[in-house]
Order: structure tokens, then sequence, then C-alpha cells
């Protein structure tokens, strides 16, 4: 690419007068420059190493940037970021290549099910890391739940909005029985109103020949719930009626407290949450600042399912452990 596209596309000023007119390639990672490309200075600090590399063009943004060499190309920019993803829009005119912006959900659902992850791109959070995967990778088919990082990859991105052929059978709040195509699938950990995400996950991976199985699927990160007894140890599914559920998801909260409510007459939830957090249809939610603290509302107050917002639930046994190593003198 001649050096004055590369002006035109980054919105840049040359600094020096360089006696190259063109370069090879381009990377974020100056560990990856080789002799005649373009290095993105995301960190300014890696600058001495492409240079040393080889790079015949470096964009950047500081005032104090030293330039090293006059006689490559030195462009100045605003924003290393946002001229990065020009250039890659440039670029992608002529690459085919599918980009779709997921709901967590979604994705979670995703990486549980897929067997093979050859054909399909995670792209990093990391705007440098998702710069290099799509401009040096070989993939054409690229995933994120990172709305603003695929504003800058591609305005256009699209939301999963079909869902594979199948409808629910049979559910409790805490497994599912779902039919898609052909094949019934019985008693899923999978919790009655996340099956819409999987739907969509799997008209993904049927339009893309992904290889998938649903046989894979677990409680996600999201919805996770731990059985307890009535002194907060855990114990096996169907050995108390009491639940912990741990989400990162208020909505999660508000659908199954609504599910809770349609379905059973004897079920008494609770909510708990850092304070000041505002649920959908939940009044007074018990407020916690540590894990201390969640432990002592869960002890004090009578419920069956307590939904636990904002706290993990390996920090939730983890606490239970040191309880217990503790009480052993």
């Amino acid at each position: 690419m001649k050096i004055e596209d590369i002006l035109n596309l980054t919105e840049g000023t040359l600094t020096s007068k360089p006696e190259i007119l063109a370069v090879e390639s381009a990377s974020a990672f100056p560990s990856k420059i080789g002799e005649g490309d373009l290095f993105f200075a995301a960190n300014t600090k890696d600058i001495p190493q492409a240079v040393t590399n080889g790079a015949y063009a470096v964009i950047y943004e500081s005032e104090e940037t030293e330039i090293l060499d006059p006689e490559i190309a030195w462009i100045k920019v605003d924003s290393v970021k946002a001229s990065a993803f020009r250039l890659l829009r440039y670029v992608l005119l002529s690459k085919e290549a599918d980009f779709y912006l997921l709901d967590k959900h979604e994705m979670s659902l995703l990486r549980m099910i897929l067997t093979h992850k050859g054909n399909i791109t995670f792209l990093s959070d990391t705007w440098h890391k998702a710069f290099e995967q799509i401009l040096n990778g070989d993939g054409h088919l690229f995933v994120s739940t990172d709305e603003e990082l695929m504003r800058l990859i591609k305005p256009e991105s699209v939301r999963l909005d079909k869902r594979a052929e199948g409808y629910p059978v049979s559910d409790t709040l805490f497994k599912s029985t779902f039919r898609i195509g052909k094949y019934v699938y019985q008693d899923i950990k999978l919790i009655p109103f996340h099956l819409e995400y999987l739907l969509r996950v799997v008209y993904l991976c049927q339009s893309h020949d992904l290889p998938y199985t649903i046989d894979r699927i677990q409680y996600t990160k999201h919805f996770l719930p731990l059985y307890i007894d009535n002194t907060l140890h855990t114990v096996t599914q169907g050995a108390s009626d009491k639940v912990l559920i741990f989400t990162d998801d208020l909505q999660n909260v508000v659908k199954a407290r609504e599910y809770v409510r349609y379905q059973t007459t004897w079920v008494k939830s609770i909510v708990l949450t850092p304070p000041k957090t505002k649920v959908e249809n939940v009044d007074r939610p018990y407020w916690f600042t540590t894990v201390e603290e969640a432990r002592e509302i869960l002890t004090a107050v009578h419920y069956n399912y307590a939904f636990v917002y904002s706290l993990d639930k390996d920090v939730f046994r983890s606490f239970e452990q040191v309880q217990k190593n503790r009480g052993l003198f």
C-alpha cells in the first residue's frame, strides 16, 4: 500500500521526509513487524523494536514520540486505534467476511456447543489483538460481544436474528426438555428463557457449517445454581429446597422470578445485590458489600431461591472452605 493512501485512510499527517513510498503489510505487534511493514503503535514503548525489525512506516499519536529514523514514514494521527480500524475497513472491502455481534448468553452457549473452533474467530476485547486477528488471520467468520469494537470494525455488523427450528417441550427453572429439528433433548441444564439464545446459536452453526453438539450444554456463568443446606454448605440437587442462583445479569433475575411466580406457589425468593442496585419489580433487595455480609443475610433470612447478583460462585464456595478450615480446632 502506498504511503499517500495510508495518509488518506488514517487521516494522518506525515512528519518526516521518507525515502520509501509503500509498505508490504501492517501489524500492531512489534514482534510481528518485518522488513517493509507498517506499524500501528498501540504502545509508544514498542516503537524502537518495530523500527529495529524493519518497519517502513510508523503510525503514532503522542507528541513526545521520537523520530528514530527519518528515512521511514512517520505518520501522526489523533488516535492510533481509530486509524487502525479505518485502514481495516478499507481492507475488508476486498475480503469476504461475516461479523456477528452476539449477546453474552449467545456467546457462552456458542463456545460451549462447538466441537471444533477452527472455522470461527472469537475476537479479543483488546482492540490491537482484534485488529491483528482480522487483518493478518485466515478467518472469514468473526464474533464478539463488544458492541463498541464491532462498530469500529464494521458498523453494519449483524446480531443473530434467526433461530433454528425448535421449541420447548417441558421445563423447570433449572432444566429444559426441548426439540431442535428431529431430536428431543431431555433434562438439559438450560434455563427455559435461555432456549431462544440457543436456537439462534444453533442456526448460526447450521448456516456456517460449524460442528456442534447439544450434549455439551451446562449452566452458563450467567446463571449458576448452587444447592445448599440450612448452614449454607453445598449439597446434591434434590437434597434441599434451598438454592443459591449466581448471576451477572439482572434480567435473568427478573425473568426467573416471573417464571417462579407463575409455575409454583410455595417458593419464596429473595434477591441479593451490591448497594443501590435497582432490580425491576423488586422493591427491597438485600444489599451486601462483602462475601461475609452476603452469607449473614443468607443465614438470617427465610427463602427457597436466593438470586445473588455480581458475586462469583467460586468466591462464595472458597469462603465456605475457609470456614471449614477454621473450624478444625
